[in-house]
């Protein structure tokens, strides 16, 4: 096994971990995502719809990787939005990105939807390219942690395939902080866990995901 999967199975640091500047720059984006939440909480709908443009990426490339099918991943998106829009007035800030509660909502849609029945998906790996950009498939980044480093090397149909051969919550979990960019605090409130549970999750899928990967990607 190659060191950068050894410190990849050995670490138990949040892989999140970004530069200062980094990090002003996404505080300063929720900061304006949830001015943006408090504007539409007093009716401006032209500030829901900039929350709209926002998201609806986020949202869409999560949904269909979860269910698998175009035409419903852009159902469930829509529906999400529109419950968004009915229940604006609930939601507060809780010092996490809104993206959490758009994803929550998506999520919640999508168990009601395949509650009575499991299934696997197979997913092109062109259809979640033209979702937009996936934050952890950039190209891998000197500052980088040793997770994110074996993730960035693998190729896009590779990882994608890999995923798909996760047990379900290991799958979201990959989702949910790789491919989305979420942080453990959003993940666990999205997959209704704490946040050492999140951790622990994200520890197991990531070595499992090492293990499917071929070995020229190791």
């Amino acid at each position: 096994m190659s060191n950068a999967l050894v410190s990849l199975v050995d670490t138990g640091d949040d892989i999140a971990m970004k530069s200062a500047d980094s990090t002003d720059t996404e505080d300063t984006t929720s900061e304006q995502a949830w001015g943006l939440v408090h504007a539409a909480q007093q009716g401006d709908t032209a500030a829901f719809g900039m929350l709209y443009d926002q998201y609806v990426d986020t949202v869409y490339r999560y949904v269909l990787f979860r269910v698998g099918d175009k035409e419903l991943a852009e159902d469930v998106t829509s529906e999400t939005f529109l419950r968004a829009l009915r229940r604006i007035t609930s939601v507060s800030y809780q010092g996490r990105d809104v993206g959490a509660w758009f994803v929550t909502i998506a999520r919640n849609l999508i168990l009601d939807h395949v509650k009575s029945s499991r299934y696997r998906r197979e997913i092109a790996t062109g259809e979640i390219a033209d979702a937009g950009s996936v934050p952890f498939l950039a190209e891998k980044q000197a500052d980088a942690g040793p997770e994110q480093q074996v993730i960035a090397m693998a190729t896009k149909d590779e990882l994608f395939r890999c995923i798909q051969e996760l047990g379900d919550d290991q799958q979201e979990c990959i989702v949910l902080r790789f491919l989305q960019g979420l942080s453990v605090a959003e993940t666990a409130e999205i997959m209704d866990r704490n946040e050492g549970a999140i951790k622990a999750l994200q520890h197991r899928a990531v070595r499992r995901l090492a293990q499917l990967m071929p070995n020229g990607l190791r």
